[in-house]
């Protein structure tokens, strides 16, 4: 399934069917479509036949714009053209995006505060039209933005972080997944994706188990790694390791705060991965490929006619 935002392409392996029509074509228009081929395999009063009726095209080859025309429709009809129901935000607890952010004191320099809102943002983006949660913790996670699809709100709260937002002293990340489980759990969401944004600080065998936990239940565990000013290399490298096997242990991506194409491509492409391979497919999109299959009989009628005059 390839989706551009009301609009989509159920099945769009069909579309190969363009390449090999074309192919097909010139080789037939190029090679072996001469009156020597019609004559090898056709009585010639059965040729003569046809081209009085027209199947042959002046010069002996037979006339394949009709056909091609209509097999170019008919791929274009079974890759399933399709728009987005009007009520398709019935099936909104389908797919969840939720975003943690770490806003500890030792991780709200305002270098790495930066980078965790600029990839908080960007998931919600690559989250696209689904509904999305905003969690942020410290020695306590709180939910910052409930569920919505008003990107726009929820993308102005998350410029609006700073180090002050959770006064809670410490830097608590197994808190913040654990809230996000009992947040689908309640709004009984189905599958979606969880991503953790900070310095990998506090990473403990409790978040590796709520990670193990939000997969166990459809929600993978993205991570994406903030470095932090005066850490040193080897904590840096001990962040992102940690950070690394909480992804793992959540069936997600792990990746830099600074490069986080993996973490969101995920996000991105994973709930038109499920939706567009199951039966709900038909639930949120409409499907108008049946209508498109009606056009491919104009060029075909145009072929008839042509036959009979």
């Amino acid at each position: 399934m390839i989706a551009f935002g009301s609009i989509a392409l159920l099945r769009p392996w069909w579309l190969l069917a363009l390449p090999l029509a074309a192919m097909a074509y010139y080789a037939i228009k190029t090679g072996g479509g001469g009156p020597g081929q019609w004559q090898r395999a056709v009585d010639p009063p059965l040729l003569s036949a046809m081209a009085r009726r027209g199947l042959l095209a002046p010069g002996g080859k037979s006339d394949l714009a009709p056909a091609l025309w209509a097999l170019v429709i008919l791929a274009l009809a079974l890759s399933g053209p399709a728009l987005k129901r009007r009520d398709a935000d019935r099936f909104r607890n389908l797919d969840a995006n939720l975003i943690l952010v770490d806003l500890a004191g030792e991780a709200t320099d305002r270098a790495q505060l930066r980078q965790a809102t600029t990839a908080a943002h960007l998931a919600l983006e690559a989250g696209a039209a689904r509904q999305t949660g905003l969690i942020v913790y410290a020695g306590d996670a709180y939910l910052a933005a409930p569920m919505t699809d008003d990107s726009a709100a929820t993308g102005s709260l998350i410029f609006a972080l700073d180090g002050e937002t959770v006064p809670d002293p410490g830097v608590r990340p197994d808190l913040a997944l654990a809230l996000a489980r009992r947040i689908a759990a309640n709004a009984k969401i189905v599958a979606g994706d969880v991503t953790l944004i900070s310095s990998g600080a506090g990473v403990n065998e409790a978040a590796v188990s709520e990670a193990r936990a939000l997969a166990a239940a459809g929600l993978k565990v993205h991570t994406l790694f903030t470095s932090q000013e005066g850490r040193g290399e080897s904590g840096q490298t001990a962040g992102r390791a940690a950070l690394a096997k909480l992804a793992a242990s959540g069936a997600g991506v792990a990746a830099d705060a600074g490069a986080p194409s993996p973490v969101t491509s995920a996000i991105a492409g994973r709930a038109i991965r499920r939706l567009g391979g199951s039966s709900v497919a038909s639930l949120y999109w409409r499907d108008y490929g049946r209508y498109v299959l009606f056009a491919a009989c104009l060029p075909l009628l145009l072929a008839f006619r042509r036959i009979a005059r």
